[in-house]
């Protein structure tokens, strides 16, 4: 049998509506750029209507899912906006009211407004997680109670980039008597039939495609090497290189434990298509049901609360509650109250109720993150171009 060619292999299938064929030659081109092997999904609503479906590579299908690693934050958070939507949470109540375990160490006047917008300095723990801990919210809320901010609560912001889920999930469990998956679950992806798993049932495991390695060029290798975080730092401590075993981000999606437990940080499965269907459904409703939130819900959870030079990530970030805007950081051609959450592997999701835009992206292959959001830069500037006409 021959091999196949690079254009076979990554023949991009799927459909766009009408006046999205731009869409689809982005996408296409982004075969071009990529090293054999590249694999991806691109999926996007318009108040509630898809009008883009495609996929590529090698091995994935449509319906494929994969690790989305932070994109699983969106969805927590959702879940956490609806709740203050229903007046089930008060975002400037002292967490201590709903979690009286938490009001130590400094901890005490700490609101879940704090909580949600990466302010409250507690993105590790000293000692680190276990993977099983890494896997278990509750585990990891238990461990933070106790633990000491690494800076003073409100005068500065960091990326909680494992933990931030495992925070507000506690005040979410405290609330109602429920983890924030099985509302996820109840509330959201099972009514709107998304394909977006916070925890991962094993009758959907034939679906899953472990996440590849990054498969750096000699010049990326020496960026990523002369730019690595030292294991006490605050980078470090954030990503649980602090630990004995530290963690390695890429492999996190590939343990069964943590698509099992669907951490709700970081252990999310989605295809394309469940990423954009959750912020479709978020702001314009889905399948016949309406919208989740209300637009005053979703400018309230898109509003800034946390700009400028994030102490984790050592560079510009801007938060609202829960989930990035979208405008300020990433994407500046969308609308200010554009919301949503990417992914470290190089997924990107979010909703843009200026336009009705709601887009979800999804690659199995680990990025390299740059060369990823370039990419995705084009192809989301594509999407917004044709959804404005």
């Amino acid at each position: 049998m021959p091999t196949p060619t690079a254009a076979q292999t990554n023949a991009v299938q799927g459909t766009v509506a009408k006046g999205y064929e731009g869409v689809r030659e982005a996408f296409e081109a982004t075969f071009a750029e990529e090293r054999a092997g590249h694999s991806a999904q691109l999926a996007a609503y318009v108040h509630g209507e898809q009008v883009v479906d495609l996929w590529g590579g090698p091995g994935i299908e449509g319906d494929s899912l994969t690790g989305v690693f932070s994109s699983t934050k969106g969805a927590a958070h959702l879940v956490v906006a609806l709740l203050v939507q229903e007046g089930v949470l008060d975002l400037d109540r002292e967490v201590r009211h709903y979690w009286p375990e938490f009001a130590a160490a400094g901890k005490e006047h700490v609101t879940l407004r704090d909580l949600l917008a990466h302010r409250a300095g507690l993105v590790g723990a000293d000692a680190g997680f276990t993977l099983e801990e890494l896997a278990d919210d509750r585990a990891i809320a238990g461990k933070l109670a106790a633990q000491r901010p690494y800076w003073r609560p409100g005068t500065a912001f960091g990326y909680h980039a494992y933990v931030i889920g495992a925070l507000t999930g506690e005040v979410v469990r405290r609330a109602t008597g429920r983890t924030m998956q099985e509302l996820y679950e109840e509330r959201v992806r099972a009514p709107y039939g998304l394909d977006f798993y916070m925890a991962l049932p094993e009758e959907q495991e034939h679906r899953f495609l472990t996440t590849q390695p990054m498969d750096p060029t000699p010049a990326q290798t020496r960026f990523l090497q002369e730019n690595a975080p030292g294991a006490h730092s605050l980078s470090g401590i954030a990503f649980n290189l602090n630990h004995a075993v530290p963690t390695v981000l890429e492999e996190l999606p590939n343990h069964r434990v943590i698509r099992a437990g669907g951490p709700a940080s970081v252990g999310g499965t989605a295809s394309a298509r469940g990423l954009a269907g959750m912020y479709a459904a978020a702001i314009s409703g889905l399948n016949g049901k309406e919208a989740l939130l209300t637009p005053g819900t979703a400018a309230e959870f898109a509003q800034i609360h946390s700009a400028g030079h994030d102490l984790v990530l050592g560079a510009f970030a801007a938060f609202g509650l829960g989930f990035g805007n979208m405008s300020a950081d990433r994407f500046p051609f969308l609308g200010a109250r554009a919301f949503g959450h990417g992914g470290a592997a190089g997924s990107q999701a979010f909703a843009d109720p200026s336009t009705g835009l709601a887009v979800g992206f999804n690659r199995r292959r680990f990025a390299f993150r740059e060369d990823n959001h370039a990419q995705v830069t084009r192809l989301v500037r594509a999407l917004h171009e044709a959804a404005s006409i």
